[in-house]
């Protein structure tokens, strides 16, 4: 598993979805997803929305996600 292979699984499965991945060592990773999907979702279900994207490769190729999710409106004022 790398960076971008990650990413592009996201962007799969949250379409039109803005992803940024980072992670050098192929098992952890930090990821910022926005998307506005996450539009009055609270933080645990918007992750539970991008493990969903990666099924069951989380715990096996991918030891560690930490995430950040935000709306596009929060993107825009800073949250997240």
């Amino acid at each position: 598993m790398d960076a971008r292979t990650l990413k592009q699984l996201i962007e799969q499965g949250l379409p039109g979805a803005d992803v940024e991945v980072q992670g050098a060592d192929g098992v952890h990773f930090e990821a910022r997803v926005t998307s506005a999907a996450f539009a009055g979702q609270p933080t645990l279900a918007r992750h539970r929305m991008v493990y969903a994207t990666l099924g069951d490769r989380m715990g096996g190729e991918i030891h560690a996600l930490a995430l950040k999710t935000v709306t596009p409106e929060e993107a825009g004022n800073g949250g997240g």
